[in-house]
């Protein structure tokens, strides 16, 4: 078994599974090493799913409601499937094994989709065993993914030890490198894959990422030898079971008087709890629990707030992958004679954005913003998030107002003559959106949970993407049903020159700025579980 070292901090093990010091393992070298195998995950996932919606509706044949339910479904999957894995991870295999696991799962998937996609390009209409054969390949990747997603995330930031100053202030700017990473895989992806996919061969447009998540697996390999591993501490070395002994004993002493609690704590513990004023229900645990564990409990139940406040959040993003696809599939994208822009290729225009703001906000508004704060991180994690919530609002307000200006000009199953260049300020201020919420989301939920609980914290937080997508499908699906009642046109009718996307965006938009409401009045009453974050 392992033996935690008191100097590493953050229950990280450094070396090799059974340890070694910490001078010769992690740091930035392996940090840098995951951020190198984030990127040709990202090129893998992405060259799969920005494209998705246009082999629904083309080889397929789905409908464009269907099509964007479909999409949402399996996007609300795979940021469900990383709470199981999670589990499983922190509480059994260690996110290093998970991540291999998951791989394997990953590239097995990513290989029969291709075949499947190659099977179907020989039939006009694809049979049913194509279809079921297709289906089963893209969820097996949520599979994979869902398990790789947040353990390789988290493995990352382990590498830079929270007991180390230096390292300390650096996993701040670790989260914004990764997201920049990621960004750069996004951005190829869609500029190569989705070319590939559209003008050469759908099979071979699905190939590629196989290969790109094979290189993302041999990378991560190498770094074998450098990388350091989470262990757990104390005597009982599932989380899961701490936790779940807090709520327990917190139902089974209901009845006592809070003084009798305090009392029995003292004498039995030795610590006396602290005067909380929020969720002092589990302080009645204080009979059989120590005072960490409670404090653990807690600093989970208090990121439900949180949680809560940012669906809205995920259910605009999840338009930037289905309906703004097919919004610029019916406007002019021409930008030579005979060349056309890939519609899913807009969505370059959000990792465009982000690849440029990320060194931006890393290297220059953070120290600016650290010289009137004082705060290592320029702004608080959630004064992050909530900018990033204002400007998604603003995003879906100006979609709106492009699509009602494009239906203005627009003529019954035809092109519009106006340019796909009018989408691009949604995406581009959707994309710095993502640098303040998706980047402080992860950080915050990494940073906030128990030490060993850190894959489910990243799960939870990719799971807020996952609610967002259901509740996008239904409400797609819900207004889809009602709108086109009596013979009336769909706000999402097939012909989008018919359609009513403006009024869905403007909802949107409400929606949202509801969301930024509930978030700010949680967030101001939010306490920190860590007293060194600010």
């Amino acid at each position: 078994m392992a033996t935690t070292y008191d100097e590493i901090g953050d229950s990280v093990q450094p070396g090799t599974i059974e340890g070694s010091m910490r001078f010769s393992s992690g740091g930035w070298r392996s940090a840098r090493l995951i951020i190198g195998v984030e990127m040709a995950e990202q090129f893998a996932f992405y060259g799969i799913s920005s494209n998705l919606i246009t082999y629904l509706t083309g080889p397929l044949g789905e409908s464009t409601a269907s099509a964007a339910a479909t999409v949402n479904a399996w996007n609300g999957t795979l940021s469900f499937l990383p709470l199981f894995w999670g589990f499983i991870a922190d509480s059994f295999l260690g996110r290093f094994r998970t991540i291999l696991i998951a791989s394997c799962l990953y590239i097995l998937g990513l290989g029969q989709l291709s075949f499947s996609a190659m099977s179907s390009s020989h039939q006009k209409d694809p049979n049913q065993l194509q279809v079921t054969l297709f289906f089963c390949s893209l969820y097996l990747i949520a599979i994979g993914h869902g398990g790789y997603n947040p353990c390789i995330k988290v493995f990352g930031a382990d590498q830079l030890n929270g007991s180390d100053l230096k390292e300390t202030k650096a996993k701040s700017s670790y989260f914004n490198w990764l997201m920049f990473g990621s960004c750069i895989g996004m951005l190829a992806t869609r500029l190569i894959s989705v070319y590939i996919q559209e003008n050469l061969s759908w099979s071979l447009g699905f190939g590629v990422p196989s290969v790109s998540m094979l290189l993302s697996l041999s990378l991560f390999l190498l770094g074998t030898k450098n990388y350091r591993f989470s262990t757990a501490r104390g005597e009982n070395k599932n989380p899961f079971a701490r936790i779940s002994h807090v709520f327990i004993e917190a139902v089974r002493n209901r009845g006592q008087l809070d003084l009798d609690v305090y009392n029995l704590n003292e004498t039995l513990l030795h610590v006396p709890l602290q005067d909380s004023k929020k969720l002092r229900f589990l302080d009645k645990a204080a009979t059989s629990c120590s005072f960490a564990e409670i404090e653990e409990a807690k600093a989970v139940l208090n990121l439900i707030p949180i949680w809560m406040s940012c669906l809205v959040y995920a259910i605009v993003n999840a338009q930037c992958h289905t309906l703004f696809t097919k919004q610029g599939a019916t406007m002019d994208r021409s930008i030579a004679p005979g060349l056309l822009v890939p519609a899913a290729t807009l969505q370059c225009f959000i990792s465009l954005t982000m690849v440029t703001f990320i060194p931006i906000y890393d290297r220059i508004l953070v120290p600016m913003a650290r010289s009137f704060t004082q705060n290592p991180s320029g702004i608080t994690l959630l004064q992050r998030i909530g900018t990033g919530l204002f400007l998604s609002v603003l995003a879906m307000v100006v979609a709106a107002l492009v699509e009602s200006k494009r239906l203005q000009t627009a003529r019954d199953d035809a092109t519009i003559l106006m340019s796909v260049w009018w989408l691009v300020p949604q995406y581009l201020i959707y994309g710095v959106a993502d640098v303040f919420t998706i980047v402080g989301l992860q950080e915050f939920f990494y940073d906030q949970v128990p030490c060993e609980l850190r894959s489910v914290g990243m799960a939870l937080n990719l799971s807020i993407y996952g609610v967002g997508n259901f509740a996008s499908s239904f409400m797609i699906s819900l207004i889809d049903k009602i709108t086109s009642q009596s013979g009336q046109t769909s706000w999402f009718d097939n012909d989008l020159n018919k359609a009513h996307l403006d009024y869905f965006y403007w909802l949107l938009a409400c929606l949202s700025s509801i969301g930024l409401a509930s978030y700010l009045w949680f967030a101001r009453s939010y306490v920190y579980s860590r007293p060194n974050t600010l």
